[in-house]
């Protein structure tokens, strides 16, 4: 059987997973490729590091050399997490004729025009299945799988890790600092899991997703964004109480003026398909004018099934399907965006409000007027009685559908009064 010679840069976790799935199921490859893809290098910082995979001999290296110069390794899967040296070393192999797969969204989110618009001057291509959502081929579906469809709005948890906490902190009521340890303990969390927690991963994927879904060309810092690092736990417990659930959503959605792209926690429906997505999956909701509503869910990170994707990608790869594809969509190229992101003035929700407020008659008065000044109707409220002596009591509103604008202009309103005692918690609630 004919063999295509392929590399992997980086023997991280889903290195590993990709070197195993190369060269223990080789049949299995080979029956979908029909040719075997042939492990020729691994290039890694350290050859002396302990290894959780025994490679034949001959196969490590140090030396990117050892690649980029060898004529017959076609497909290299450059598994480098962060932004440099990957981009450095992508381009790299891009001129010297190699075709490249990747699971680096941030590389993809920060660099993707420039290195999109080198593979097409070189005539090689990317392939980047794994960058979002691990083993879900989410990438593939919108790409091409929608190709007959508008696609009228994606909603996504696209971050496991923030998905993980906040399911140890609603089920098990777990604080935040203690759900954090335990995900880093898992290995859900990096060390530092800033970019997990404040919604810059999901943020990261999201343009990625808005960019293949609506030709946007936003950059991931420009969507506003907002973690679950300042999440209290007092509105997980609310939302349940009316029958939600809190979430990171990541959502893109088509309006006459434009897309609108956010990622904040969001509060999504009990029983709803998105609620239900526990631990460290990840979910995505299509909409599509001909197919309508579709939903995809698995895990969306972890060893094995990011290495799935990164594998299907090196298949496609080897046998000249991405090199279609990549050619047709033209992704990232330079032509003008079919779409443009859309102001608070276009976009409309329901929105869940806690307000901490003096215990007193008038104030509920008080703040449903200046909501309705701002043309907010309440659809509910809940407001317990004081615990423990404290003068203020939290009032919890969920607004009836209101523009975004509107209701920024009444919170700076309703944060102004003397009768409220700290700045009001805003969310959006997912229909």
């Amino acid at each position: 059987m004919q063999a295509t010679k392929v590399a992997i840069i980086g023997m991280g976790t889903v290195g590993t997973g990709v070197a195993r799935l190369l060269l223990d199921h080789g049949d299995r490859t080979a029956r979908h490729a029909g040719r075997t893809l042939w492990l020729e290098r691994v290039v890694v910082k350290r050859r002396d590091k302990g290894r959780a995979i025994d490679l034949p001999d001959g196969v490590l290296t140090d030396d990117l050399a050892e690649v980029t110069s060898h004529p017959a390794i076609r497909v290299v899967a450059q598994l480098i997490g962060g932004l440099e040296p990957a981009r450095t070393i992508t381009l790299r192999l891009l001129e010297s004729g190699k075709d490249v797969v990747t699971a680096n969204k941030a590389l993809l989110a920060e660099h993707g025009p420039e290195l999109f618009d080198r593979a097409r001057a070189l005539g090689r291509s990317i392939a980047f299945e794994a960058s979002v959502a691990g083993g879900i081929p989410i990438i593939t579906n919108i790409s091409q799988c929608f190709s007959a469809n508008q696609i009228e709005s994606l909603h996504g948890i696209l971050n496991g890790t923030s998905n993980f906490i906040m399911t140890r902190m609603e089920e098990r009521g777990a604080g935040y600092d203690d759900a954090v340890r335990e995900a880093q303990r898992l290995g859900y969390a990096e060390a530092d899991p800033t970019l997990d927690v404040d919604g810059s991963d999901a943020a990261q994927k999201l343009a990625i997703l808005a960019h293949l879904a609506f030709g946007a060309r936003v950059h991931w810092s420009d969507i506003p964004r907002r973690g679950i690092d300042t999440l209290d736990a007092a509105d997980m417990r609310y939302a349940r109480e009316l029958g939600y659930r809190i979430r990171l959503i990541a959502q893109a959605n088509l309006r006459s003026a434009g897309i609108e792209l956010l990622v904040s926690p969001t509060l999504v429906k009990m029983g709803r398909p998105m609620a239900e997505v526990r631990e460290a999956y990840n979910a995505v909701s299509v909409v599509g004018d001909a197919v309508g509503n579709l939903f995809f869910h698995g895990l969306g990170a972890g060893q094995m099934p990011t290495a799935s994707a990164v594998v299907a990608d090196m298949i496609d790869t080897a046998v000249g399907r991405t090199a279609i594809t990549f050619r047709t969509l033209e992704l990232w190229s330079r032509r003008e965006a079919r779409v443009r992101p859309c102001g608070p003035e276009h976009q409309w929700r329901r929105f869940y409000l806690r307000i901490n407020v003096v215990d007193r008659p008038g104030v509920l008065g008080e703040i449903a007027g200046i909501l309705g000044k701002h043309l907010i109707s309440i659809g509910s409220v809940i407001q317990h009685e004081s615990v423990g002596g404290t003068p203020y009591v939290p009032l919890v509103i969920m607004t009836d559908i209101a523009g975004e604008k509107n209701l920024q202009a009444a919170m700076s309103e309703i944060d102004r009064l003397t009768s409220v005692h700290s700045p009001g918690i805003v969310l959006r609630v997912l229909d």
